[in-house]
């Protein structure tokens, strides 16, 4: 006989016989926990003993589960036969998602009018919040196989009305401020209480590590420098920051652009030579870092625009690192330490936005790629901390 449920033991897992819905449920809710703990063979168990229940929508969500399982053990064949499985069953809520996985595991096998024919039946089925993103995929497979016509307008519909807003948002409080700082009288009031000046952050004003990101220039005296650095700067994040926001999502946007900040910051705090630094550059460095792992990793599924300015990300980054050390007064210790923020975020974090076509990269966004790359950010900056403690007593 079985022993009492318990959380991590649900009733029912060893014993044959119908389950009840409690049990069926309690088993669902277990495979999930364990499916994202990574115990994906455990996982499996329990949404197999499900699979079979006698409504649909329960037996559904089981075999999507089964599924998932199979193919984080690196069976997509079986993983692809469990997902085609559920459309056998009457409609469920969890078509929907079995015709996206077959529409993903067609363009990873290269039948790209398959992966069109699938998304077609997933966008039928999908809620209006996915069906932009489903659109886009449908207008890269359009485009691929070369109906430039469907192509275009599938993306205009992946386009619809949503706006950058995360960017636009970071862009006008940047300029904000920083326009403030270089026309008002007291403008040095703002430099001296929010740019990186290392001595008052070895004090304690960590908020700087931040707020440097909002004054640009540096010297009230010299407006048109400001101007100019302020205008580089911005027009990089316009350019970049809405194909951040298109892969990845608006709230990680935000994230990616706060935590390279910071990478910049202390790398500027350990190593840079100067006392004092202004701008936005090492967050937008890590912004490139960003791009770099999507457009080399996860390979997103863009509009031609999107996928050219993917393209040249590789080349930003390497032309404005020789371009700050040609220059002595750049930063070039905030630029590399916001790339290397950047980098370890898009390890960190798979796309969340658009479709991919990494096939071999199902390490990255994994549970164990998310642990080392956020481990791996915090020892560097508790690392840079240190030595900045050091070098400004």
């Amino acid at each position: 006989m079985e022993g009492p449920s318990t959380p991590d033991r649900p009733r029912g897992l060893h014993v044959d016989g119908p389950l009840s819905r409690e049990e069926a449920r309690a088993l669902l809710d277990r495979g999930a926990e364990l499916l994202s703990a990574g115990e994906f063979a455990e996982a499996f168990n329990h949404y197999r003993r499900v699979i079979g229940f006698d409504d649909p929508e329960v037996t559904a969500a089981a075999l999507l589960g089964a599924a998932q399982s199979r193919f984080r053990m690196d069976d997509e064949a079986g993983a692809v036969a469990t997902w085609e499985a559920i459309l056998e069953l009457p409609e469920t809520p969890t078509t929907y998602y079995a015709w996206r996985e077959i529409a993903a595991a067609r363009v990873r096998d290269g039948d790209l009018q398959g992966a069109i024919a699938a998304y077609r039946e997933a966008d039928r089925r999908a809620p209006l919040a996915d069906k932009p993103e489903i659109a886009n995929r449908l207008g890269w497979l359009a485009k691929e196989t070369g109906n430039v016509r469907a192509s275009r307008r599938y993306f205009a519909r992946g386009r619809g009305s949503v706006l950058p807003l995360a960017t636009y948002v970071i862009i006008g409080i940047t300029i904000a401020v920083s326009m403030t700082a270089i026309v008002s009288s007291d403008g040095g009031l703002f430099y001296d209480a929010l740019a990186l000046h290392k001595r008052l952050v070895d004090d304690g004003e960590f908020w700087r590590l931040w707020t440097v990101t909002l004054v640009h220039g540096g010297d009230p005296g010299e407006p048109l420098f400001a101007l100019i650095h302020l205008g580089f700067n911005m027009y990089a994040l316009y350019l970049t920051g809405p194909l951040v926001e298109q892969i990845y999502g608006p709230l990680r946007m935000v994230l990616f652009y706060l935590v390279a900040a910071l990478g910049g910051s202390v790398a500027s705090f350990a190593y840079g030579t100067a006392e004092g630094g202004v701008g936005a550059s090492g967050a937008i460095f890590g912004i490139f870092g960003v791009l770099f792992i999507a457009s080399r990793l996860h390979l997103p599924m863009l509009d031609r625009r999107g996928m050219a300015l993917l393209r040249q990300v590789g080349s930003l980054i390497v032309i404005n690192i020789l371009i700050g050390f040609s220059l002595g007064f750049v930063d070039n210790a905030a630029h590399i330490g916001g790339l290397a923020a950047g980098l370890l975020m898009g390890v960190a974090f798979p796309p969340g936005g658009v479709s991919t076509r990494g096939v071999a990269m199902r390490f990255i966004g994994s549970p164990l790629a998310t642990v080392g790359a956020v481990a791996a950010l915090i020892a560097g900056v508790a690392a840079c901390m240190s030595i900045g403690f050091s070098a400004w007593p």
